[in-house]
Formats: structure tokens, C-alpha cells, sequence
């Protein structure tokens, strides 16, 4: 599939189905595409339906599967876009290009050759939770147990918004912006990493399930 030039062309990207769920129209949307008037528009939308598809199939649904409907805050972004927003980082909070791609960029391989994609998600029914407790740990480590192909996960204090992704080769890797936990959850080689964490979710899962 070419770049799309017209509004017809960009209509049938937006129609691809990425997974039972989700359609690639869900995640072109972007507040700096709208302010900036930058179009987000795959440049190889070939290797970004690829990605997209991955993180769809392996990493979204299975969450959504769980937890019921999950809402997109970002996703996709194009090269220009992403560059508008790492232009204006204290603005837009957003890193370079090349940190970006096989990230938030879906359709350019990273600097290994490696495909991958980023969406930052909501977990609607968790949000109670999260509000009541602060403890966005119990959703982590229930991705970390439960959804083995996710590749990193970055949580943010509004909403327990979070970043997560799928990657040819995962990280495996949490991390925390969110005050008085922020830094590493979890990484390969640290001791918490391998296991069962059921004592950090049950009682999530029994509240938010019903």
C-alpha cells in the first residue's frame, strides 16, 4: 500500500482491521497533528499495518479480553509529527525520532533493523481502582504475568495512562513517571522480575472484575 494522497486512500487504511477490535483508523489520531496541522499519515503503511497488528493481536486484546474496553490516548505518529513533538519535548513530551522508531513510529525499523509499536492506553475499569489506591502496580504486574509479549510498559499519573508495546526484540520492561514510584518496576535480572505476582493483583482483579 502506497502513502495515501487523498481522502479515499486514507479511508481504506483506516479500514484495515488489525485485530477483532481495533481498526487503524483507532490510532492515527493526534492532538499535535490537529494543532500543528501536521497530517499523521503512515509513510510505508505496509510495516506500520505489520507492527500495528502485532501489538493488536498479542498485547491489546488480550488486555482488553480481561478487562473490557481499553480507550487509545496515543499511538501512531508520524515521522513529522513525532519530530514536531521532540521540537516542543517540554511541550509535547516527546523523544527524538530515532529513539521512536519501531516505538510510537510504527512503520520505520530501529536502529537494529527490528519492527515495533507503541500505543498509550487506558484500562477504563481499572480507573476506580487506580483512583482509590494509587496502586497502578497491581495492572502492571498483571500484564507482566498474563500477557507474555508485551515489550515495555510506561505509566503516567493521569488516568494510569500507561505505554505499551510490542517489539521483535522485547526489553521486558516497566517503568513508572508517577510521584513517589517513579523509576524501574521491573527489568530481566532484577530479583522480582521472574514469578508469579498474583499477591500485587488479586484483590485488583476481585474489585475491578466484581
Amino acid at each position: 500500500m502506497k502513502q495515501p494522497q487523498r481522502v479515499k486512500s486514507l479511508e481504506e487504511l483506516g479500514r484495515v482491521r488489525l485485530s477483532p477490535n481495533f481498526f487503524m483508523r483507532d490510532f492515527l489520531y493526534s492532538e499535535i497533528s490537529q494543532i500543528e496541522g501536521i497530517p499523521n499519515i503512515p509513510d510505508y503503511p505496509d510495516i506500520a499495518i505489520q507492527s500495528g497488528r502485532q501489538l493488536c493481536d498479542k498485547v491489546l486484546e488480550p488486555i482488553q479480553s480481561q478487562f473490557g474496553r481499553i480507550s487509545i490516548r496515543s499511538a501512531y505518529r508520524s515521522p513529522a509529527v513525532n519530530a514536531k513533538g521532540a521540537e516542543n519535548k517540554n511541550q509535547y513530551n516527546c523523544a527524538r525520532n530515532e529513539a521512536n522508531y519501531a516505538g510510537h513510529i510504527w512503520d520505520y525499523k530501529d536502529k537494529d533493523g527490528y519492527i515495533g509499536a507503541t500505543a498509550c492506553i487506558v484500562v477504563n475499569s481499572f480507573l476506580p481502582y487506580y483512583e482509590r489506591t494509587g496502586h497502578w502496580q497491581a495492572l502492571a504486574w498483571w500484564i507482566h504475568d498474563n500477557v507474555p509479549d508485551y515489550s515495555s510498559m510506561y505509566f503516567f499519573p493521569k488516568l494510569a495512562a500507561f505505554n505499551i508495546s510490542w517489539h521483535e526484540k522485547p526489553t521486558k520492561e516497566i517503568k513508572s513517571h508517577i510521584l513517589n514510584s517513579r523509576g524501574i518496576l521491573t527489568r530481566p535480572g532484577m530479583g522480582n522480575f521472574e514469578g508469579r505476582h498474583n499477591h500485587e493483583y488479586d484483590l485488583m482483579l476481585r474489585e475491578v472484575m466484581g
